[in-house]
């Protein structure tokens, strides 16, 4: 524990001069609140070490272990007589990636922070449970193909090139003021929770999977992760989109009769 709080403060300790060369050099003035500032400080760095520490022992496992039980020989059968893997008998893989990727997301405080402002600043229009399943739906839709990637060993810029070219056609086809929210709905899904599962769950399954290398194969369900809400909160609110202006002809419709 000692160590990792070692760890944690020389590597956020660049951060006290930058504040303090603009906060006395270039402002010129006090430190506003200076008492509270060093608490919270101090807490922030408590924080980090035992969140680091709880990676460690915990998060990181789990994905791990999860990986190796579910490919299993006697769980899964998953090779044949010549050798080969079969991708189809690693459907627990993809149900478990897709359910640990959505409960995650779900959970996600980046997330559920960006959500709230996003309901707030839009008027209730945009409906923070609403954005949150949509954001984890993509999330979930991404780890399955990343493992199924994994497992079948095809190159990782093949689905990266073409999920950013769905982006791009949905992007033309979208309303200006949802792209912005929908790229940072992308973005703040690499967070605290989200990140340490599934990258664990990809280096698991890389060992465990004969064949697979775990740095080559291994990691890439982040970019997957990133990459995929993006096009589930366009076409979220596509979708409601055309849903509401069906229910506004509808209504003008039956106002003229």
């Amino acid at each position: 524990m000692w160590a990792t709080l070692l760890s944690t403060v020389l590597d956020v300790l660049p951060i006290v001069p930058v504040l303090a060369f603009f906060q006395i050099v270039v402002l010129r003035r006090r430190l506003p609140h200076a008492r509270r500032m060093v608490v919270g400080f101090i807490f922030v760095l408590a924080g980090l070490a035992l969140f680091l520490i709880g990676l460690e022992e915990a998060l990181f496992p789990i994905g791990e272990t999860m990986a190796r039980q579910l490919t299993a020989p006697d769980m899964l059968g998953t090779l044949g007589g010549d050798g080969d893997i079969d991708w189809r008998n690693y459907w627990l893989i993809y149900a478990f990636g897709a359910s640990i990727g959505f409960a995650t997301t779900v959970a996600e405080p980046a997330l559920i922070a960006v959500a709230v402002k996003a309901e707030e600043v839009s008027g209730g229009a945009m409906k923070s449970w609403g954005l949150r399943i949509a954001v984890a739906f993509g999330v979930a839709l991404g780890v399955a193909l990343g493992c199924f990637r994994i497992v079948t060993g095809t190159p990782l810029p093949w689905y990266i090139i073409a999920a950013y070219l769905v982006v791009i056609v949905m992007t033309s086809q979208s309303s200006k003021t949802i792209v912005p929210l929908a790229y940072d709905s992308g973005g703040v899904t690499t967070s605290t929770v989200t990140v340490p599962v599934v990258a664990a769950l990809g280096l698991g399954l890389a060992t465990s999977i004969p064949g697979r290398s775990p740095l080559i194969d291994g990691f890439g369900l982040i970019a997957f992760a990133s990459v995929f809400p993006i096009i589930t909160v366009l076409g979220y609110t596509m979708i409601t989109g055309y849903i509401n202006r069906w229910r506004l002809r509808q209504v003008q419709g039956g106002n003229e009769s």
